[in-house]
């Protein structure tokens, strides 16, 4: 179509200059005394046009001519540019293969291409489009492929050198995303090398935005739990979570393990409740968490009031009829309430009851009943339900401590070898 149209414009041009030319008479009469001279005018504009082209061309090979050195220098910076990205390419795939020393070579080399570069640039007027800006980013990644490099040969002399020379040419304002990597890598290489306060001093010096970003925060996870800052590792993870940089289950898994040190590193009672209560609500409903923290409460000779408190509500959760609470979590909370039945209030006792009166087959809730009753004296209530348990507990621990309440009945009653045979019964768990 568009051909179609510039043959359409050519005839209409030809029959415009046809229709002037052909029966133009005007003539063009020179003086040059003593002469004269007519010339037509159609030659005489034929003439100039001609004359006109020829100077045009005159002046554009003069140009071209002049322009000869200016176009040698920009082909030598435009062949030296080439090579420099040849350079640094082949770094990057040498230091992906394995090859490091091959790596810090051929960045050393376009360290050395660009430095040559950016003097031919400085004659040329920057010929070759290579910025300021990107001359910079090139210097910063080839010093960081270099340190990249020596981290992997251990060489933390030659890696403290170029990490320095990577960031000094990072520090323009242009530049910033070339210096949090940088940051970032720096963090990464003290992390490998156990110095997890190193790592945790690069990781400050991110921008606000830079240190939320999931690769950050993933450093920064296992550098807080190397130094043993849980807390700090507790709100990393939770950061984390927020970002999805675990699947749901992994992301609750290490939740509730930073939760579960968090409990540990404490080492009296009012420790353990402000570890409690820096919690989330959601880490607080945890199961496993709750029943640990009672259990750390007893331990470290708490308020049992307060650690039956918080079992209440994993104890009405496993009451339910398709309750999700593993068998090592009853057990365990079974072993909590009975470190505290001497102080068990009349409450408690009454939902122990009705718990084994509704599964009258569950053997921990019988084991826990039976103690309860031995607790209060009540003899032949805890050798009922104690009898009734020996034959269906599980766990080794909870199986001895039942014979062995038996033997007790059994030397209260003054039957000798019916204490013997529990005796000897609990010495084989």
């Amino acid at each position: 179509m568009r051909a179609a149209l510039w043959l359409v414009a050519l005839f209409g041009v030809a029959v415009a200059v046809a229709l002037f030319a052909g029966n133009n008479q005007a003539v063009v009469t020179i003086f040059w005394p003593p002469h004269r001279l007519d010339v037509s005018f159609n030659l005489m504009v034929m003439v100039l046009a001609g004359f006109f082209m020829l100077l045009y061309g005159a002046l554009r090979a003069m140009s071209a001519l002049f322009a000869l050195p200016l176009e040698a220098r920009r082909w030598r910076a435009q062949q030296k540019e080439r090579a420099m990205y040849g350079s640094l390419m082949d770094s990057l795939a040498n230091l992906l293969a394995g090859r490091y020393i091959r790596a810090a070579k051929s960045a050393q080399n376009a360290l050395v291409q660009e430095k040559s570069l950016g003097l031919l640039t400085d004659q040329t007027g920057h010929a070759t489009g290579h910025s300021a800006s990107r001359s910079t980013q090139l210097r910063s990644l080839a010093h960081l492929l270099v340190a990249e490099s020596a981290q992997s040969l251990q060489n933390r002399a030659l890696r403290d050198q170029h990490l320095q020379l990577a960031l000094q040419n990072a520090a323009q304002r242009h530049a910033q995303e070339v210096r949090e990597g940088v940051q970032l890598r720096a963090a990464r290489w003290a992390l490998e090398d156990r110095d997890a306060g190193a790592a945790l001093e690069w990781l400050t010096q991110l921008p606000q935005g830079a240190a939320r970003r999931t690769l950050a925060l993933r450093m920064k996870l296992r550098a807080t739990r190397q130094v043993k800052q849980t807390l700090l590792a507790l709100d990393t993870a939770r950061l984390l979570a927020k970002h999805r940089a675990f699947s749901q289950a992994a992301a609750q898994s290490i939740v509730r393990g930073l939760a579960l040190e968090l409990l540990n590193d404490a080492h009296d009672p009012a420790q353990l409740q402000q570890a409690w209560f820096s919690l989330d609500e959601s880490e607080r409903a945890m199961p496993e968490l709750v029943v640990h923290a009672a259990s750390r409460l007893m331990a470290l000779h708490g308020d049992v009031t307060l650690a039956r408190a918080w079992l209440l509500q994993v104890w009405d959760h496993m009451m339910e009829p398709r309750s999700e609470i593993g068998d090592n979590l009853r057990i365990k909370l079974i072993t909590v309430l009975e470190a505290g039945l001497d102080s068990l209030d009349a409450a408690w006792l009454a939902r122990i009851e009705a718990a084994q009166l509704s599964r009258p087959r569950d053997a921990n809730l019988q084991y826990l009943a039976g103690m309860a009753c031995l607790n209060r004296q009540l003899w032949g209530k805890a050798r009922q339900l104690l009898s009734q348990a020996a034959m269906g507990l599980q766990d080794a621990t909870l199986h001895r401590n039942a014979w062995r309440a038996l033997a007790v009945l059994a030397e209260q009653r003054e039957d000798e070898p019916a204490a013997a045979q529990a005796y000897k019964r609990a010495a084989q768990l």
